[in-house]
């Protein structure tokens, strides 16, 4: 199944794709708009030219696996999805995906414009990484 992740953000929001077996998740070009409509219409739009069969919106949750106000708005941004896509949309737990995207940031010397104008998507396919693992785990085909 084609499954693509999004880390929702205020002014750019990464995407991630993974293939149709499920195995690796791979980062596509972040969507920069600071509106959330026109910002969700976008994401729509590049689920259906990457043929998506299911979204997963990274869910921002405090350290003590608590909701915040991030949460909700992307609660809200994941509800819109759906409306706009008409796909099943889940939300996974974001928790520590920056940081994560940071480190392999740094691992390969990514500095600069380039790192910040990747640093989202890259979050986005460790978010997809850790959902697709998940599934597989889940039916056994670890």
């Amino acid at each position: 199944m084609r499954i693509m992740a999004v880390d929702f953000g205020d002014a750019r929001t990464g995407l991630a794709v993974c293939d149709r077996a499920e195995t690796l998740a791979t980062p596509l070009a972040p969507v920069v708009d600071k509106n959330f409509l026109s910002c969700a219409e976008k994401v729509a739009k590049s689920a259906a030219e990457n043929r998506a069969e299911l979204l997963v919106v990274g869910l921002p949750l405090n350290m003590n696996g608590t909701e915040g106000d991030r949460a909700a708005r992307s609660r809200e941004f994941a509800s819109r999805l759906g409306e706009l896509t008409g796909l099943p949309v889940e939300m996974w737990d974001e928790r520590g995906t920056t940081k994560s995207a940071i480190y392999f940031m740094n691992e390969t010397d990514t500095r600069g414009k380039k790192r910040k104008a990747n640093l989202d998507s890259a979050a986005a396919s460790i978010i997809l990484q850790s959902f697709i693992d998940m599934r597989r785990l889940a039916s056994g085909r670890a």
